[in-house]
């Protein structure tokens, strides 16, 4: 049995190649922009009937024939797809003109528009990319996506089969409560994700590209070059703080799934820490990050993933189940229950919670509590 993945690699194309790249994308830009004219303008402009102006296009503009016809009808497809999904998917709005100034390039290009050939990616017209392998292809590439981010740099995308190899045999379950000051607690110590703070820890070296930037910016005129240099360095610097805390998630989901059949998760949705005093805390965490990257690749191997609701789950004691009366403020970081005594860490109860409701097939804390079924929980390890 196998999967069809994409495999990531970096680009370093030369000034010749990148020109060619850049060329490619304006004349791409162009035809999904004429097909958002023709659609506000009352017309259908379905897959056949947008092949069909390319090909009066390509006849009509040499400029446009200088281009490879596989990106272009790529280009249409997409659209194409855009505007169905668009009237099928709710709150998908329609496809939208492409900006010069704002959007980023992006090609596509199928079997028959590229090949690759002694580690370099050869595209139509001439284009001959070399690639970063940093790993190899598990099989021939049906497909590549050549793509610049903000930061000027290519990469390219390509699109494979691979089989699935079995993931370890897992054992029991494991809750995991999300949080700031450790980015996720579970109910086993060992397997917690501590703050790194990748972005705090290039702090000094941001805010001095930060200074640089604020010092050459002009008012009411256009920037200078040194000004876009600064720019471009501090959005270096962040994008490699980053980098680092994706890695570091994607290692202790591998790490979290391989040892766990069942995998209970706090449904936490950290958008609001964003207008709270923790922001910059809370981005550097990244817990939106490291919770996809876990559900992620949970399914992939077939693990059992349970979102849990947060609501009450830190005013609930694991041991018996009994509820305090008042809402733990922020700062209080150990959990103490009334009823049996039972004192542990704030953070470590609530994971116990969140695995205790889901193991008994439930969403929710109140869901446990209307089923009139109250979890029996081992006695927790004090840690």
């Amino acid at each position: 049995m196998d999967e069809v993945v994409r495999y990531t690699y970096r680009l370093r194309p030369g000034r010749t190649a990148e020109k060619a790249l850049l060329a490619e994308w304006g004349r791409c830009r162009w035809l999904w922009n004429e097909a958002v004219h023709q659609q506000r303008s009352g017309q259908k402009p379905t897959f056949a009937r947008l092949g069909k102006l390319l090909t009066r296009a390509r006849a009509a503009m040499p400029w446009l024939r200088e281009g490879s016809r596989v990106a272009q009808q790529q280009m249409l497809r997409e659209y194409a797809q855009s505007l169905d999904l668009s009237f099928r998917v709710k709150e998908r709005r329609r496809p939208k003109v492409k900006s010069r100034k704002t959007s980023l390039p992006s090609l596509e290009y199928t079997r028959s528009g590229f090949s690759l050939r002694k580690g370099r990616l050869i595209l139509p017209k001439g284009v001959t990319i070399p690639v970063v392998w940093s790993r190899e292809l598990p099989s021939e590439p049906t497909s590549v996506r050549v793509r610049q981010d903000s930061l000027g740099h290519w990469y390219a995308s390509f699109v494979v089969r691979r089989e699935i190899t079995d993931s370890p045999q897992g054992q029991g379950g494991i809750g995991i409560d999300w949080g700031v000051t450790t980015t996720a607690t579970t109910t086993d110590p060992t397997f917690d994700l501590p703050h790194l703070g990748h972005r705090r820890r290039c702090a000094a070296e941001l805010a001095k590209a930060q200074r640089a930037m604020a010092r050459r910016h002009r008012k009411g005129r256009p920037q200078s070059r040194g000004y876009s240099d600064a720019k471009r360095r501090v959005a270096r610097l962040t994008k490699k703080a980053a980098r680092r805390t994706t890695h570091d998630s994607r290692m202790w989901a591998k790490h979290v799934v391989d040892q766990h059949n069942l995998i209970a998760i706090e449904d936490f949705k950290p958008t609001f820490l964003a207008k709270s005093t923790m922001a910059r805390k809370a981005a550097d965490a990244a817990i939106g990050t490291a919770k996809q990257e876990l559900i992620k690749r949970a399914k992939r191997s077939g693990r059992t993933v349970v979102m849990v609701r947060p609501a009450y789950t830190t005013m609930t004691c694991s041991a018996c189940f009994a509820r305090t009366k008042q809402r733990l403020e922020l700062h209080e970081r150990d959990f103490r229950c009334d009823s049996c005594g039972f004192a542990d860490s704030r953070d470590r109860n609530a994971a116990r919670v969140i695995l205790a409701v889901a193991e008994r097939g439930h969403v929710s804390v109140e869901d446990v509590r209307r089923s009139n079924h109250h979890p029996q929980v081992d006695s927790p390890v004090a840690v």
